[in-house]
């Protein structure tokens, strides 16, 4: 049996990246922002359009360069879509948002974790009588994995305030 040799050539391409840095600031393009937040490259275009979202800049081959506060923008908008608000809806509320200092918006974020955590300690009230009731071998297994992924969520809390607090 002869051996062949093959000698394929296949075209190189030059991806250019996606992502840009400039100082200390990640910014996306277009592609890298949609797949980011899990939408289309044309739902960005026409969030853009409507002024929903805007890009932070421009590259000299005049891609948009969007920036990670765009990129929470825009999961506060698919998060709001799926809560089924209009458009009109989504951006009369991101402009109050806008508007809302950053000293409020933190203490709308504490207060709500505040309810957050007063939810939690309810529900762990209601838990302990059925945990009485069950086997401490059972209990145990179930709380283990639950203990496991709230001592992350604890000690991030703690560092949270005690740097807060300096």
């Amino acid at each position: 049996m002869q051996s062949r040799n093959w000698n394929l050539q296949f075209p190189t391409f030059e991806l250019a990246s996606e992502v840009n840095i400039i100082g200390d600031m990640k910014l996306f393009r277009i592609g890298e922002l949609a797949k980011t937040a899990g939408v289309s490259e044309r739902t960005i275009d026409y969030y853009t359009k409507l002024g929903l979202i805007a890009p932070e800049e421009r590259t000299e081959k005049n891609y948009r360069l969007y920036s990670n506060e765009t990129l929470t923008r825009l999961e506060r908008i698919v998060q709001m879509k799926q809560e089924k608000y209009s458009l009109d809806e989504i951006k009369q509320s991101l402009e109050k948002w806008s508007l809302v200092s950053t000293e409020e918006q933190v203490a709308s974020k504490l207060t709500t974790l505040e309810l957050h955590v007063q939810q939690l300690e309810r529900e762990v009230n209601e838990l302990k009588p059925l945990l009485g009731e069950m086997k401490p071998v059972q209990a145990r297994k179930m709380m283990a994995g639950l203990l496991a992924k709230s001592a992350g969520t604890m000690e991030a809390l703690k560092i949270l305030l005690e740097n807060t607090m300096m």
